[in-house]
């Protein structure tokens, strides 16, 4: 799996650990970071939570990491290099747009709503902050993980087969925003949707708003053609004799 360039903010983090139980003990920080940040916020959370959590003193929380931010930086990056990375393998595999845009649809629903519902209200209201402290890192994760779908949508453009008249960068904000708009509802009324049925309604919609404006149109004159061209055939046909016809006395 391919990881992401080193974000701006990755210089505050110390140098990777060589011995193994180093690195268990920064993996089992990590862990408890992401439960803690997803729990509470990155504003809200404290990395004495987060030492607790992992069953460690505060100050071996600074021995791996220089703050706070440099801890969920390495939490969201490590998240984002996941959810990217499945995307970037298993998207190609999908045939036809409408079938990577339903991969996208589900798998982007499983992540908001059930895998990972907490880090992504955080990557959310990190975003949206004025001061957002996270933004760099948020903007090139962010980057990476809608570049797939955005690279689908430009072939299928390339192939007529989406409409021409919008930057795809709004087509990309349509699919994303639909569904950020799903997980905002479900955690306000504290009510998971059906993630399934769901997905399919959204596809379906998403699906007739990427189409051409002229589509219906030109499927009618396809038709009309087929009916002509048919016609045409009949008439140049060879009349055969119907087998049911009495015999002429």
């Amino acid at each position: 799996m391919n990881s992401l360039p080193p974000s701006p903010l990755s210089g505050s983090a110390r140098p990777a650990p060589r011995s193994g139980k180093s690195r268990q003990r920064v993996q089992a920080l990590l862990a408890a970071a992401r439960e803690v940040f997803s729990d509470h916020g990155f504003q809200r959370a404290t990395t004495a939570q987060i030492a607790e959590k992992a069953g460690v003193s505060e100050a071996t929380v600074f021995t791996y990491f220089n703050s706070k931010q440099a801890l969920c930086t390495q939490v969201i990056t490590d998240w984002y290099d996941e959810i990217s990375g499945a995307l970037e393998q298993e998207l190609p595999r999908c045939q036809g747009l409408h079938a990577q845009l339903s991969h996208v649809v589900r798998q982007h629903l499983h992540t908001l709503l059930a895998d990972g519902s907490g880090l992504c209200a955080l990557v959310l209201s990190e975003g949206r902050a004025p001061a957002a402290e996270l933004a760099p890192v948020l903007e090139a994760c962010k980057r990476r993980y809608t570049q797939p779908l955005m690279n689908c949508l430009a072939q299928a453009r390339r192939r007529g087969e989406i409409r021409q008249d919008m930057p795809l960068r709004l087509l990309r904000d349509l699919v994303y925003g639909s569904m950020e708009h799903v997980l905002w509802d479900s955690i306000h009324s504290q009510r998971r949707p059906n993630i399934s049925s769901t997905a399919e309604q959204l596809t379906a919609l998403i699906w007739t708003a990427l189409q051409p404006r002229d589509a219906s149109l030109d499927a009618l004159q396809r038709f009309h053609e087929d009916v002509r061209t048919a016609l045409r055939r009949a008439d140049h046909a060879p009349l055969k004799p119907s087998a049911e016809r009495a015999p002429t006395v």
